[in-house]
């Protein structure tokens, strides 16, 4: 719980015969995490070196053409198939049925393509018609004339006169078809000689020509009647050919889906084979697997081979193995406390895994900036909501609803210490205090928990030290041992000086802080020296002196500005209570007798605190989190056990 699974790296050498059954096994049940050993390959003796890179670009092609084929006919993935994989599709088999049915669905697909386009050309066209639909003119008379150049369109009625005024110099016709306030349908003619001229002009006066359609004659309203009946021929066809792919997806979709997962394993387990090493008659592959499950698989794997040979080779969390996958081990409770963690960073393989100290404190943190009874519990519901998955446009939020509904629970019980139910604080009594009441106590209080959590962060931040057997970390850097103790030392100066607290003699928190800042500002020295690296200093003297001081002075900003961060806890459970009694306030003075208008102002400004202060109190505890306690003990950089399986996996 409180580490990444303990890791154990295998490596086996596999008969050939026995390749297929021995990598259903590592794929079976998502437990070897495979690392590409195609480096090892020896191609002396090997008769078809390319052979399973053939078969995994076949496959692959295969498994994108089922897709879209899928696609087409709007046919879903489907859930991963719960029987356990037999064996590799027979590729001599698979493609004569996908190209068949690929060929009918192209055929079909192509056609309602090309009657969409023909739709959509006659839609265009009677746009064009519409506004000349009333004139008694064969259009097919304007098309191709030899020495005439003319045009309908439509042009601002108050454009006119300037389209008249440029074509002055020039003969040429013009004449008003339909006319409104706004615009003027036209025709405009004269000799192509000065078909310069009446283009320039027409485009100067913005007269927007109509495109006449081609292979149609007769007035305008005659062409209307034929294109609309041509649309009523295409809307047939559409319908029918739509009908046809809905007849070729209930008929094949079972086919389709059984005929995807097959590929697509078989292309996982080609894949897979590929970045195996190969010899002349065995395989080499290398891997990790959980240590806990190291047993159950290597029976498996020699029930499946007799001549298997394997080398289990158990890690130690000391050290630097930065290559060591990393699975995580928690309950389902624990999901959206350990995606906060992964989207910050992965623990590596010899670091705490934080998931069990920010499902403790997020939850704390978030209810006592956030204290209501009333407004903890919708908030909790909200939550479970979303969990259910029951308001499918939410459902991509689900992973949030397990998080959301425990800072609601939290703030709920919060709502009873400070004795408030929608704002309201006279309906329970305090267990503790109403903020509002005793806002520098309460300050005080969330300047103390900081104080805690902090501690324990670099407390944290040790034993993660002492556990990675990094020596120079623990005793000269900031996030070791000085960093813990200047911090206590610190506040054991200050506790003595102004609160008149004696823990220790004065002397004792001197030399432990002179210890962590002397530590921490000639770390690099002090760490080289335990390391036996030369130089001592890469820079110059002067350079390193600065960055020394800097370096100890940015730790004491960080130290005072991390403990007064947790200040916040207490100013928003005191701006909570603020805001609840503001929206009284407003509902009081614009209803005095608790009327309609009231309750809408209470109501509203519930849902404003749910909604907004919400958020905001999440983003906070966050960047506390975050920014403050993580920052202690928290490096990251883990690399994610990602299993050899033939169907997804979650993110372990």
């Amino acid at each position: 719980m409180f580490y990444p699974q303990a890791m154990t790296e295998i490596e086996l050498v596999v008969p050939a015969k026995d390749l297929l059954s021995v990598t259903k096994i590592l794929s079976g049940k998502g437990l070897f995490h495979q690392i590409d050993s195609s480096y090892l390959t020896s191609e002396k003796g090997i008769a078809v070196p390319n052979t399973w890179q053939d078969k995994t670009t076949a496959y692959s092609s295969l498994e994108r053409r089922i897709q879209v084929i899928m696609q087409v006919l709007n046919i879903e993935e489907g859930s991963t198939p719960t029987a356990e994989f037999e064996d590799m599709t027979d590729l001599e088999t698979c493609l004569p049925v996908v190209d068949g049915i690929e060929a009918e669905v192209k055929k079909i697909s192509d056609q309602l393509v090309n009657e969409t386009k023909k739709l959509e050309q006659i839609d265009a066209t009677l746009n064009q018609l519409e506004p000349i639909k009333e004139i008694d003119l064969d259009i097919s008379e304007l098309r191709n004339q030899r020495y005439l150049f003319s045009t309908l369109g439509i042009i601002p009625v108050n454009n006119i006169a300037r389209l008249q005024e440029s074509l002055a110099r020039v003969p040429f016709f013009f004449l008003i078809l339909r006319e409104d306030n706004q615009k003027a349908v036209v025709w405009l003619a004269g000799a192509r000689a000065n078909i310069e001229i009446l283009e320039r002009a027409i485009r100067s006066s913005y007269l927007n020509p109509l495109v006449l359609p081609e292979g149609h004659q007769g007035v305008p309203a005659e062409i209307i009647k034929d294109l609309l009946t041509n649309k009523e021929e295409c809307h047939t066809n559409i319908t029918h050919l739509k009908n046809e792919l809905a007849k070729i997806k209930d008929q094949r979709k079972q086919l389709l889906q059984s005929s995807y997962w097959e590929v697509h394993a078989s292309r996982l387990m080609a894949d897979a084979i590929l970045r195996f090493g190969r010899l002349k008659y065995t395989y080499l592959v290398v891997g990790w697997t959980p240590s806990n499950s190291l047993a159950g698989l290597s029976q498996r794997l020699k029930a499946a081979s007799k001549e298997l040979l394997i080398e289990a080779f158990p890690t130690k969390r000391g050290g630097g193995q930065q290559d060591v996958p990393v699975k995580l081990d928690h309950s389902k409770f624990f999901d959206p406390f350990q995606m906060m963690v992964t989207t910050y960073a992965r623990p590596r393989y010899n670091e705490l895994d934080p998931t069990f100290l920010i499902a403790i404190t997020f939850p704390l943190l978030y209810g006592a900036m956030f204290g209501d009874v009333g407004q903890g519990i919708v908030l909790a519901l909200l939550g479970w909501l979303l969990m259910s998955r029951k308001v499918k446009k939410l459902s991509g939020m689900a992973g949030l609803g397990g998080l959301i509904t425990a800072c609601g629970v939290m703030a709920a019980l919060f709502g009873f210490v400070y004795g408030s139910v929608f704002g309201v604080e006279s309906v329970v009594h305090p267990i503790w205090m109403h903020p509002l009441d005793n806002i520098f106590l309460i300050l005080e209080v969330a300047i103390g928990a900081g104080v805690i959590l902090l501690s324990i962060g670099f407390i944290l931040g040790v034993i993660n030290a002492i556990t990675a057997k990094n020596w120079g970390q623990l005793l000269f850097e900031r996030s070791g041992l000085p960093g813990l103790l200047l911090y206590w030392s610190l506040l054991g100066l200050i506790a003595s000086a102004l609160l008149k607290i004696t823990i220790l003699p004065s002397f004792i928190f001197i030399i432990l802080a002179a210890y962590g800042a002397i530590a921490i500002m000639f770390s690099e020295v002090f760490k080289h020296l335990l390391e036996g690296h030369r130089p001592l200093i890469n820079d110059s003297i002067g350079t390193f002196a600065i960055q020394a001081f800097f370096e100890l002075f940015e730790t004491f900003i960080s130290l005072l500005s991390n403990s007064l961060s947790y200040v916040r806890i207490g100013a928003f459970a005191v701006g909570h209570g603020g805001l609840s009694s503001a929206f009284f306030i407003l509902a009081a003075l614009l209803s005095p007798g608790h009327g309609i208008g009231w309750w809408i102002v209470v109501i509203g400004g519930n849902i404003f605190i749910i909604g907004f202060e919400g958020l905001i109190v999440g983003i906070q505890t966050m960047r506390l989190e975050y920014y403050e306690f993580f920052s202690k003990f928290f490096v990251g950089g883990g690399k994610r056990f990602e299993p050899l399986t033939l169907r997804p996996a979650g993110d372990k």
